[in-house]
């Protein structure tokens, strides 16, 4: 006999649910095929540790003092770096009144601390003269006057008068010469070069330490930044060359003064047509103008990895640092709450599990085992789902997170309860069982999306504007409630499909929870009643007693008034 279209469907839906299941495991298997993940999910800090970083604000020689708001301002942007990098369930905070700690799950990389230390601070500087790079031998060996020079003073430096444009060779006098030429890239003017003054020229190398420059004053800083992307290297003709670089998207004013330079620098002689990209005194990119551009869109190129890439991108489009910071110590922390909170979470959650499963059984008898069989296709979706996020997002499981689980246990059973008690709604209402089953869920549906909506909803709101460790709670609140939707849609109803044309069920067996003797299946609506049917035994008379006064409490008000004035039902007989 041919299937009918409702159970074509419901093996649709089923196959679909189990190719999604399998694509997952398939997908994870090959993380951990390349060592990339594992087949559990990671944990956050107060279940697994990690490290902590305690960051100290590079202040001048004289002194001086961290203010509350440049600290306030610096645990944001580097929250939001730590955030970007897809490490998830980080504390940043303040310590003291100058430190800032930075709690990371797991063990933290060269890159995340680099994201999380670097002060940014990007300046576009025009270069007026450039030379391979020297550097000191182990021994010092190098020209006596190179090693013992002194910094040359500021008023020794600067041409008199001071030239009008960034990119005028008047700026390089005698003295600057002398210091360009004895420069070397590993000196202590090098790594301090990040703290030269704007409005003056800079002497500096590039972050390969194999080319120095000599650059004009800053004409453009990374304020004018509002956006920074890592993308692919393109040539001219679209091609892709195998390296990084690094979009930026400025300002109306910025790209108008970005303009202005790449037009006075396009055609120049070398070096006055290159234009330096100098992040924190390093130079990153001095590419050679060789075109104008005024779109306020000019990109960053050098030697770019993605990962680097995409660090440099995160750093610029969230601002440099207020002020400079090191890294005062590295320490691994142990778990804050340790394995005893996380069995005893764990312990709830499977003691409700318990309960759910004793109250389905009791209430719907065989019919509860489809929804202990849900629960357990949420559960395995919510397990592979985690430990995807966890490989591919970085995403870490908190005891909030375990939380969140253990609360939508609850909501994914009501969802269940809701599809079953519609369906013995309808069985009273007179349908057949294919029928009871389709009618039901029509009816359950809504309610269903309309309660996880709203539990969707919550969990957005919770995730945007909460921290920490409440943002892990919204995050697996969520997901199970999408994952209830699916369950449900693809699982639930499409086995309900196919049990209603079973046997057992169709001919209402007493233990199958659908049986309409059991369930008192006296009025179909439009005012029809089943009369019960008379028995000799005295409990028997209570139950279709109680079968009829369910019956009527059912009635619309409309349908009451009719029955007591005597009016016929209009229907069909059944």
């Amino acid at each position: 006999m041919a299937s009918s279209p409702a159970v074509k469907k419901a093996w649709r839906s089923l196959t679909l649910l189990l190719v999604l299941i399998v694509g997952l495991v398939g997908v994870i298997a090959i993380g951990v095929a390349r060592g990339e993940t594992g087949w559990a999910p990671k944990l956050a800090l107060d279940l697994q540790g990690g490290t902590q970083i305690l960051l100290a604000p590079q202040l001048t020689d004289g002194g001086g003092s961290v203010s509350g708001e440049q600290l306030d301002q610096a645990v944001s942007i580097i929250r939001d770096r730590v955030d970007a990098s897809g490490v998830s369930e980080a504390e940043v905070t303040t310590q003291g009144s100058q430190n800032i700690s930075v709690a990371i799950p797991g063990q933290a990389d060269e890159e995340t601390l680099a994201r999380i230390s670097a002060s940014a601070k990007l300046d576009f500087r025009p270069v007026l003269a450039m030379d391979a790079a020297g550097t000191l031998t182990p021994e010092g060996e190098e020209d006596d006057a190179a090693a013992e020079s002194e910094p040359v003073p500021a008023e020794d430096r600067d041409p008199d008068p001071l030239p009008d444009g960034a990119g005028d060779l008047e700026w390089i006098t005698p003295a600057l010469q002398q210091e360009f030429d004895d420069f070397t890239c590993d000196s202590e003017a090098a790594l301090n070069a990040g703290e030269s003054a704007t409005d003056r020229p800079l002497v500096t190398c590039d972050e390969t330490n194999q080319v120095k420059y000599i650059l004009g004053p800053v004409e453009l800083d990374g304020d004018v930044i509002t956006d920074a992307t890592a993308q692919a290297e393109t040539t001219q003709q679209g091609a892709t060359t195998g390296g990084w670089a690094v979009q930026l998207r400025m300002t109306d004013a910025g790209g108008q003064a970005f303009g202005e330079i790449s037009s006075r620098m396009f055609g120049a002689q070398p070096p006055l047509n290159q234009f330096a990209f100098v992040l924190d005194g390093r130079v990153v990119s001095a590419p050679t103008m060789n075109a104008q551009i005024l779109d306020g869109r000019p990109s960053i190129s050098g030697n770019f990895t993605q990962e680097s890439a995409e660090v440099l991108a995160d750093q610029l489009k969230f601002g440099a640092l207020p002020i400079g910071f090191e890294t005062q110590s590295q320490e691994d922390i142990s778990a804050t709450l340790g394995s005893n909170q996380l069995q005893a979470g764990l312990i709830a959650g499977i003691i409700g599990l318990a309960l759910v499963v004793v109250y389905s059984l009791f209430q719907y008898r065989v019919l509860g085992t489809v929804t202990i069989m849900s629960l357990g296709i949420a559960a395995v979706l919510t397990y592979l789902l985690l430990t995807f996020f966890s490989w591919r997002q970085g995403y870490r499981l908190s005891l909030a997170g375990v939380a969140g689980i253990i609360v939508a246990v609850g909501f994914t059973a009501d969802s269940f309860i809701l599809y079953f008690e519609r369906v013995r709604d309808s069985i009273r209402d007179g349908f057949a069982l294919n029928s009871a089953v389709d009618h039901g869920w029509k009816k359950a549906l809504r309610t269903i999306l309309a309660s996880d909506a709203i539990n969707i909803m919550a969990a957005v709101i919770l995730f945007i504007f909460a921290v920490a460790n409440v943002r892990g709670f919204a995050f697996t609140l969520g997901l199970t409630t999408l994952i209830d939707i699916i369950v449900v849609m693809a699982f639930t109803h499409p086995l309900m499909t196919l049990l209603a044309r079973t046997k057992f069920y169709r001919e209402g067996h007493p233990a199958s929870g659908l049986d309409p003797r059991r369930l008192g299946a006296v009025y179909r609506g439009r005012l029809q009643f089943r009369a019960p049917v008379a028995t000799g035994g005295r409990g028997k008379s209570k139950k279709n007693l109680g079968s009829r006064k369910e019956a009527e409490r059912r009635q619309t008000i409309a349908e009451r008034k009719a029955a007591d004035a005597g009016v016929e039902p209009v229907g069909k007989e059944s």
